[in-house]
């Protein structure tokens, strides 16, 4: 570690999470310029999936190979994947093109995730949560400093996106010149000698998980293919995948259920997040106000509230603020179901941000800290499933807007936190005796 610059690695992760917060904050943009060439928002929704899926595939990808080819491979794997998607994205003007520039974009984004959430926790042993919490402040910080540049650039002065898409060649230079030549530690997991074995056992039922991840991304990726949660073979399978995860879990690998309790809370977490930001243009546009702002708006507050998260990280431990996280969400999506007019929505919206700032990096640490031996799977299979299922979630919210509305598809989706409301009830109790560990 003497060799290592924590600094210049610390500050190249952050411009590389740059890179893929403003992708997510361009295309909340530019979706409604698709619509000028003639596509639907079910066609939009469908054709930016592969951004979640695609991330998804690289984080697992990464997760299970990292190790072997080096966590420096991943990392140019991602500036190869992100130069190439966005120069894909500057010549898309149909469905199939858009779909192609979110498969590299997507890849890209997943092997920023997949090689630096890991070496952050083994760069700052003893402070993952608080330094991943910091970490992901670009995530929000890229998308505040997206939308407005969306805002000046085409609202303000009529420009093109292309030109505002353009502008992410910037923070990609740079965070190719800062890793360039860079010694990048080992992960914790091999630091620490814990095997290849243990790590697959930590997941509980990795097989079953990625299985199921597959499936997902695999109904994501073909156009008009959706979830119908009313259906009788929809609810048999998700009973056969619970059923399959307890049998590989505790019955083979002996292990205790913890790591897919907190992945089927990424599910909600992630859609309540990302599913409600990147409709934001749609959901919001007829209440007064420029849905940018309000994308810039919630995305600031997260941003300051990351990067201070260590003190409340402290006094409320990760399941306390996971908690607290999902109450104040579930108000502030009702809220924003019923707001109308600039003051209301933008004090829902408020409330919203406050809701969701801390639960992507949350749930990460909540894994690095109190499931380390699970490793840099663990983490990859989290975020991964955080992706695809914001990728199945983004055509329904789409067909759900222009069928139902924007305030009920808003409302529904306030379903969603309430649910973890239960589930982070339950884990916060289980935890209370529960001690951090350390490899």
């Amino acid at each position: 570690m003497k060799s290592v610059d924590r600094n210049r690695l610390f500050i190249a992760s952050c411009l590389a999470l740059l890179v893929t917060s403003m992708t997510f904050a361009i295309r909340s943009k530019i979706e409604s310029e698709f619509g000028g060439y003639g596509l639907t928002k079910e066609e939009i929704g469908w054709a930016f999936g592969p951004a979640f899926w695609g991330f998804t595939l690289a984080m697992f990808a990464g997760g299970l190979i990292i190790d072997i080819v080096k966590t420096k491979t991943v990392v140019w794997a991602a500036f190869i994947f992100h130069l190439v998607g966005i120069c894909v994205l500057l010549t898309a003007r149909d469905a199939e093109m858009l779909f192609l520039s979110n498969i590299f974009i997507g890849l890209g984004n997943g092997s920023v995730e997949a090689s630096l959430n890991p070496m952050i926790a083994t760069l700052y042993p003893k402070n993952k949560t608080k330094m991943l919490n910091r970490f992901h402040v670009w995530f929000p910080g890229g998308i505040v400093i997206g939308g407005l540049l969306a805002w000046v650039l085409m609202d303000q002065m009529n420009l093109s996106w292309q030109l505002l898409s353009s502008l992410l060649f910037i923070p990609l230079a740079l965070y190719g010149f800062l890793f360039f030549g860079q010694s990048i530690p080992e992960t914790e997991r091999v630091s620490s000698g814990v095997s290849y074995k243990d790590m697959l056992k930590n997941v509980s039922a990795p097989y079953t998980i990625i299985l199921l991840i597959t499936g997902m991304i695999l109904i994501a990726s073909i156009q008009g293919w959706a979830l119908d949660f009313t259906s009788t073979y929809t609810q048999i399978g998700i009973l056969a995948v619970l059923l399959l995860i307890f049998v590989e879990g505790r019955i083979v690998n002996k292990m205790g259920l913890l790591f897919p309790f907190m992945l089927f809370c990424m599910f909600l977490t992630a859609a309540t997040e990302l599913g409600t930001n990147q409709w934001i243009n749609a959901l919001l546009e007829d209440n007064g106000v420029n849905p940018m702002i309000i994308l810039v708006v919630v995305t600031g507050i997260m941003a300051v509230g990351r990067y201070f998260a260590g003190p409340l990280v402290h006094r409320l431990n990760p399941s306390g603020v996971l908690l607290g996280s999902a109450i104040i969400s579930t108000i502030g999506l009702y809220w924003m179901s019923m707001a109308s007019g600039p003051a209301m929505t933008l004090a829902a919206a408020v409330v919203f941000a406050i809701g969701i700032c801390y639960f992507w990096p949350t749930m990460l640490g909540f894994v690095a800290e109190y499931i380390p031996e699970s490793g840099a799977l663990g983490l990859s299979i989290l975020g991964g499933a955080g992706m695809v299922a914001t990728s199945l979630i983004l055509p329904m919210m789409g067909e759900s807007i222009e069928t139902a509305g924007a305030q009920q598809t808003i409302r529904i989706m306030s379903i969603l936190p309430a649910i973890l409301t239960v589930l982070f009830i339950g884990l916060y109790m289980y935890m209370r005796n529960k001690e951090k560990k350390t490899l």
